[in-house]
């Protein structure tokens, strides 16, 4: 199996997101890709400049960041020719790798505009270059730059940042400096395109943690109110968690809630709901072990979010008044 280590360039409406095509918030302008075989040694690279069809100059805060002009971008391949050219030069067997977790969504969002999304076809594994930095050299848990990891292994830095090609050298190059098993055991996967049924949700058993993504429901409602989404159960021992903070809303996206297990103690339950282009709903629940002290901070957090809206509730009955 090879590794494909890519990154993707893209411009966005020039004129403000009231007038983007929401079919298309970010077009694609640069394609980078180094691919790695099994033993992650580098055997090939692949690069494109991507002529825009949908936004036809570059956004100011875009200019700012990449180093291309429209000039360059005149010159390009067209989307679609340039993906058939890319997927076909990644092969038969391989698993991309990215730095973060929007690279993919981009490439099958562009890929969908243009009817070409049975070219890659979801929900897809990956590895996320980002996340395994972290969990390999730092918390677990923080998301840092990618200019940042390199400093951090004193790696050289000898072309610019925000290159599609460089930036997929550079993504590779810190690929290269994590362990074997860390890689295997955290794989991501990326669910731009969700599961529909029932039989295509998704379970996921990592060492610490579970991560459920559901199918598609009609509304938010429906979506907390599924018997599967709602449940909680230790990701270890997978037995069912008796509930001690029963599920709350921070927001319209996210959902809290914390249960037991007599075995392996508290289980935190974080979903966030997410809304399909087509307007449907689905959920993306993970259950991790916490300890007690952040049980704690949840059930504060709870707390807190209650009084304000009581008090946003009294405020609205003394102004009806």
């Amino acid at each position: 199996m090879n590794y494909i280590v890519i990154d993707l360039e893209w411009n966005q409406c020039p004129k403000g997101k009231e007038a983007e095509d929401i079919h298309l918030p970010f077009e694609i302008i640069e394609i980078g890709a180094v691919k790695l075989n099994s033993c992650r040694k580098t055997v090939a690279e692949f690069h494109s400049v991507i002529k825009p069809q949908v936004y036809h100059w570059i956004h100011n805060k875009t200019r700012e960041i990449i180093h291309l002009d429209y000039s360059h971008l005149k010159e390009g391949t067209l989307f679609p020719d340039a993906a058939r050219q890319f997927l076909q030069w990644c092969g038969e067997d391989y698993q991309f790798c990215s730095w973060g977790n929007q690279d993919l969504m981009e490439l099958q969002r562009n890929l969908k505009y243009y009817h070409l999304e049975s070219l890659l076809p979801g929900p897809m594994e990956y590895y996320d270059v980002q996340k395994l930095f972290s969990l390999n050299f730092e918390d677990g848990k923080s998301r840092k730059s990618l200019e940042y990891a390199i400093d951090f292994l004193e790696l050289p830095k000898t072309e610019y940042f925000h290159q599609a090609l460089a930036d997929a050298r550079y993504a590779a190059a810190i690929l290269k400096q994590i362990e074997e098993d860390c890689i295997l055991r955290n794989f991501s996967i990326d669910v731009y395109q969700n599961p529909k049924s029932k039989k295509e949700e998704i379970h996921i058993f990592y060492d610490s943690y579970e991560k459920f993504i559901s199918r598609e429901f009609d509304s938010k409602e429906d979506a907390i109110a599924d018997r599967e989404v709602s449940s909680t159960h230790c990701p270890l021992c997978h037995k069912p968690a008796k509930k001690k903070i029963r599920w709350f809303s921070v927001n319209a996206r996210r959902y809290f809630s914390v249960s037991v297990c007599s075995e392996h103690g508290h289980i935190k339950g974080k979903v966030r709901m997410k809304k399909t282009d087509e307007g449907k709903f689905y959920v993306e629940k993970t259950l991790s072990l916490i300890d007690e002290k952040d049980a704690k901070r949840i059930l504060e957090k709870k707390e807190l979010l209650c009084a304000k809206r009581r008090l946003h509730r009294k405020s609205i009955y003394i102004d009806g008044d």
